[in-house]
């Protein structure tokens, strides 16, 4: 889609949407205390000052120099703002606090693009507002992993919100069995925006399997841990004990909510158990399929809602796996949209048909190198409009931040 924004029809739900996720980072900030800043909670990101002028700087430089052709008054400042990074471990950055302008100066910056992007969205394409958007409520994703990790002296604790606490086993060994049929991955072009990885739409024919109904729990995992494995990076020892290291306070194991784990750890646990994780095509089949097709949600059609699952911001942290059955998918699989992101051991790749944006040619094809994996679903902190089915998620195998789960699958 590409058409000239109209202040008169669409537009409108774009700029509320662009102003709820403006709303919805100025929040995410707000968790952190000044002091915060000015530090790197994640040693392969950058420091959060970067990322508190990347998001209008982005916006201004898609939509107002890259889609309009304007002349930026900032051209350094965007450069600076301009790209994140994903190095592996061996190649991290070592930048310094002094390295970066002032607060005041980066507010100064952020206030110009905001003020530059709202003269322009009546006339700027469609489909690159439509990025912008989107590009943000990943960040505001990326953000509260990144926040995750600041010591909790570091957070306001004001901004937690009252979620409520588990108390179950964690264990449910239920299977559901997923009938041969058809995945379609991808989306076909020409109709609503989709970014470059989504394109082109392929069918693939997926023969029967069995799946576990739930996420693996922290329950199904301290077996795993118990059995030898180390503890995954969302968990801490303290003596004899385990606890969970939520946004704002450390909390007792929660034994029935999903395992956040990275990609190599659940393909560990998988083997452990003499099962396979899922395939990027044996989750499009088990979400998206139904006996009489497919369908947008694994619910069905219906718009998502709190009751469908955890996402959109929902929560801070996970919740128990089976606290949203009326989420459920057509074959009786639970929370596979939300309350953690789903590991494939599909590596992340190009489908057929794949076209780099000339505006942003780095999106995915930087990441075609075998060291990323597909990630489909979403979490707690994803935008409801990134739920929908196309959409691909991808990180490295040893990752550990992301707030990703995982199922077993038998073939």
């Amino acid at each position: 889609m590409h058409r000239n924004c109209s202040t008169a029809d669409a537009p409108k739900d774009l700029i509320s949407e662009l102003g709820a996720a403006r709303q919805e980072g100025e929040r995410l900030f707000a968790a952190l205390k000044p002091e915060a800043i000015y530090e790197r909670p994640i040693a392969e990101r950058h420091r959060v000052i970067f990322y508190l002028g990347h998001l209008d700087g982005f916006d201004s430089i898609q939509i107002c120099r890259e889609g309009l052709g304007l002349k930026s008054p900032d051209p350094e400042l965007d450069a600076l703002f301009q790209a994140g990074i994903d190095p592996d471990s061996s190649h991290l950055p070592a930048d310094t606090p002094a390295d970066w302008p002032t607060l005041r100066q980066v507010q100064g910056y952020v206030a110009r693009c905001r003020a530059r992007v709202d003269a322009s969205l009546g006339q700027a394409p469609e489909d690159v507002v439509y990025m912008a958007l989107e590009h943000r409520q990943m960040h505001l994703e990326t953000l509260a992993y990144m926040f995750h990790n600041f010591p909790y002296e570091m957070k306001n604790a004001a901004g937690r919100g009252t979620e409520t606490r588990s108390q179950g086993s964690g264990f449910s060994e239920e299977w559901r069995e997923i009938p041969a049929g058809e995945a379609v991955l991808g989306r076909k072009r020409g109709g609503d925006f989709g970014w470059d990885n989504e394109y082109e739409q392929v069918r693939r024919t997926v023969p029967a399997f069995q799946l576990q109904r739930h996420k693996v729990t922290n329950g199904e995992y301290l077996r795993f841990v118990e059995d030898g494995a180390p503890i995954p990076h969302f968990w801490a020892r303290r003596g004899g004990s385990l606890f969970y290291r939520g946004m704002f306070e450390e909390i007792p194991l929660p034994l029935d909510w999903p395992a956040y784990v990275t990609q190599k750890e659940a393909e560990s646990y998988a083997m452990w158990a003499g099962k396979s994780l899922m395939s990027e095509e044996q989750f499009d089949r088990a979400a998206y399929g139904s006996e009489d097709g497919h369908q947008p949600y694994p619910w069905g059609s219906a718009e998502p809602t709190p009751h469908h699952g955890n996402f959109d911001f929902k929560r801070w942290d996970p919740e128990p796996v089976h606290a949203t059955p009326s989420g459920d998918s057509a074959f009786g699989v639970s929370q596979l949209v939300g309350n953690g992101w789903e590991w494939t051991r599909t590596v992340f790749g190009p489908l057929p048909g794949f076209e780099p944006r000339k505006t942003y040619p780095g999106y995915s094809a930087n990441f075609f190198d075998g060291e990323h994996f597909v990630m489909k679903g979403g979490s707690p902190r994803t935008a409801a409009r990134l739920l929908r089915r196309s959409f691909r998620n991808w990180f490295r195998a040893d990752y550990p931040y992301t707030y990703a789960a995982f199922r077993c699958v038998e073939e």
